[in-house]
């Protein structure tokens, strides 16, 4: 097959298209938070990582503003070279704060980092420990490691330990996980998990892209929830959910912290984060910390949001957090319950294979702090109308 021929024969996304139900690549004209302008029609926005529902707000966006002018639109090299500022040094000293650890390393994205950090660290001889429904970012940092990689069923620390069992002692071991399931909404069973790698002889990294300022009393993840900060090892983040920007970090000790500073190839050879970007999560971090009621709200919505999908008939799976997986089925009547959805003026994500199987294709509910009653009223409405319609419900 010549280099083109594939691309030529892939006619799947052309052929929804025609059929008027394709959701993606659609272009926001104007954004107000919980509501979006599209095609001139305001929906409701459901599909969005801005947990607290800070890209909008006046503090970070004077803050974003002021870092324009300061420092210019971009920082034109890498960490490495000319693009370090010292809002990038602050950044990386409250975030280690935060975490409750001893250094921090901001990258340009969380997908850069999780590249980054798991090719570099794991070399020829060691072995690491994948989720089956970990990001595509660990999977593919995974593939370009020298050691060998293991993938355990989700969830299942059983499949876990025999990994481990047939793994030699005296082996490096890193077992990775996502904190919070992106395509799930469910938590990871730390306290067990950590147990396990500890029995074991491995090292623990937790992927908290989804957990940072929504899981722990302070907003810091998933071994805050768990009050385990001193079982984990390494924690990674991304700046582009809770933090209303664009980024990643990942905190831990600063002996490892160092290495990857000077051998990280996505770090290395990447721009930098640009200025507003970093202001912008230097404020976010504030206004987490100032406005509690942010995260109870989120909370209290979820809550909200969830009960009200499992009493009309939705199955929303084994979600714990705000992110809601509604489970459809069939990839045409998930289509037919996106656009139904989009018509009556709510923003829904719709999941389809291979980030799921074929029968599981969902639509992803993710909140927002900022998310009023009568946006969770409608939604619900919504829900009920279209479930009905098409006879999912």
């Amino acid at each position: 097959m010549g280099l083109l021929e594939k691309c030529s024969r892939f006619t799947r996304a052309r052929e929804v298209q025609a059929s008027g139900f394709y959701p993606y690549f659609i272009p926001i004209e104007q954004s107000y938070d919980t509501e979006v302008v599209i095609e001139g029609k305001r929906k409701i926005m459901v599909g969005s990582n801005n947990y607290l529902g800070l890209t909008h707000h006046p503090y970070v966006l004077e803050k974003a503003r002021e870092a324009l002018y300061r420092y210019g639109t971009g920082c034109t090299g890498s960490r490495f070279l000319n693009g370090t500022l010292d809002l990038h040094v602050e950044l990386e000293e409250k975030l280690a704060e935060l975490m409750g650890t001893e250094s921090a390393l901001v990258f340009s994205t969380g997908y850069q980092t999780n590249l980054g950090v798991i090719s570099t660290l794991v070399g020829r001889g060691d072995h690491l420990f994948l989720d089956k429904l970990n990001h595509a970012s660990i999977v593919d940092g995974a593939s370009l490691v020298y050691g060998t990689v293991h993938r355990y069923p989700h969830g299942d620390l059983r499949a876990l330990e025999r990994q481990l069992q047939a793994v030699p002692d005296k082996a490096h071991k890193l077992v990775v996980t996502d904190g919070v399931f992106s395509m799930e909404g469910d938590i990871v069973d730390l306290p067990a998990l950590c147990d396990l790698a500890e029995r074991y002889g491995a090292e623990v990294m937790v992927d908290d892209a989804h957990s940072l300022g929504v899981l722990g009393d302070d907003g810091a993840g998933t071994a805050s929830h768990f009050g385990m900060r001193d079982r984990v090892l390494l924690t990674m983040g991304t700046f582009s959910k809770s933090f209303a920007s664009i980024g990643g970090v990942v905190t831990g000790p600063e002996p490892i912290l160092h290495y990857l500073r000077h051998h990280a190839r996505s770090l290395i050879f990447s721009a930098s984060m640009p200025p507003a970007s970093v202001a912008t999560v230097l404020a976010a971090l504030e206004v987490m910390k100032n406005e509690p009621e942010r995260r109870e709200n989120l909370w209290r919505l979820t809550h909200r949001m969830q009960d009200g999908l499992k009493s009309l008939g939705f199955d929303i799976g084994g979600s714990e957090t705000p992110i809601i997986p509604v489970v459809i089925g069939e990839m045409e009547d998930t289509f037919a319950m996106w656009r139904a959805l989009f018509d009556a003026g709510v923003f829904t994500n719709p999941v389809m294979p291979p980030a799921v199987p074929e029968s599981q294709c969902r639509l992803r509910i993710s909140l927002m702090a900022t998310h009023t009653d009568d946006h969770i009223d409608a939604v619900l409405e919504a829900f009920a109308t279209v479930g009905r319609a098409i006879a999912v419900i």
